[in-house]
C-alpha cells in the first residue's frame, strides 16, 4: 500500500498505527506532531490511529532554540 509521507509517496507492507509508523521511521514520538489527512492526531491516539492506503501523513519535528 502507498501513503503520502510529507508530500512524497511511501510504501508500507500493511496498515499500521501512527506509533508503529514512527517507530519504523526511527522518529521519537515525543518530539513530533503528526497530521493524518489534514487532521492533527493527538499523542494519546497514536496507538489507535491506523494509517491505511492513500492516507496523507505529515510529520513535523519540534525545534528548540533561543
Amino acid at each position: 500500500m502507498t501513503i503520502r509521507l510529507n508530500g512524497d509517496p511511501f510504501d508500507l507492507a500493511k496498515p499500521v498505527s501512527v506509533s508503529v509508523l514512527l517507530e519504523q521511521l526511527a522518529i521519537d514520538a515525543r518530539r513530533v506532531a503528526v497530521e493524518r489527512n489534514q487532521l492533527v492526531v493527538k499523542k494519546a491516539a497514536y496507538d489507535s490511529t491506523v494509517v491505511t492506503d492513500g492516507d496523507e501523513i505529515e510529520i513535523v519535528n519540534f525545534v528548540g532554540g533561543g
